[in-house]
């Protein structure tokens, strides 16, 4: 065997290895990609839920402290109609 029948041989053992090896790279850098992909959209979508869920929050205590001053309304209206009927009944008048 000659050096051209060496480097013959080499050349068609080591191009399909090689080509076996850039597949396999290509492979796992699109693997890559697709998860970063996937992670980046995965912590985007994690963001907005907390944010949405921090507003959600701001708007339960809103209506919350909107609801204690109802309640407080109605019972100054309520204690103030029960003064009426009381007044209403001293002078004679009916219920």
């Amino acid at each position: 065997m000659d050096a051209a029948m060496v480097t013959a041989i080499a050349a068609l053992v080591g191009a399909p290895l090689a080509a076996a090896a850039a597949m396999y790279g290509s492979r796992q850098s699109g693997r890559a990609q697709r998860e970063g992909g996937v992670i980046g959209g995965y912590n985007s979508l994690t963001d907005q839920l907390q944010e949405e869920r921090g507003d959600l929050r701001q708007q339960v205590q809103d209506l919350r402290r909107e609801l204690a001053a109802e309640r407080s309304a109605k019972a100054a209206l309520e204690a103030e109609c029960s003064l009426l009927r009381a007044q209403l009944a001293a002078l004679g008048g009916g219920p």
